[in-house]
């Protein structure tokens, strides 16, 4: 899993929950709905640290690159 950006903090199951709710209303519902039990799930730093990149600015991208991060979020669950 590539790293969105190089941030170098590492985001909590707590953070990243956050961001997801913040995100919710602007993400496909089968994704944000998989997004929640597989966060719970218990997931590794990168795997965190991607999925908060991810949705990080979600509502502002525009169409495109919000299909790139949903084929991500396809290829994520496909695993």
């Amino acid at each position: 899993m590539q790293p969105q950006n190089s941030c170098k903090l590492n985001h909590s199951v707590s953070d990243v929950q956050a961001k997801l709710n913040d995100m919710t209303a602007f993400l496909p519902h089968d994704i944000s709905q998989w997004l929640t039990s597989y966060i719970d799930d218990g997931r590794s730093q990168e795997e965190l640290n991607s999925i908060f990149h991810l949705l990080k600015k979600y509502d502002l991208a525009d169409a495109s690159e919000q299909d790139r991060r949903n084929k991500t979020f396809q290829e994520m669950k496909n695993r």
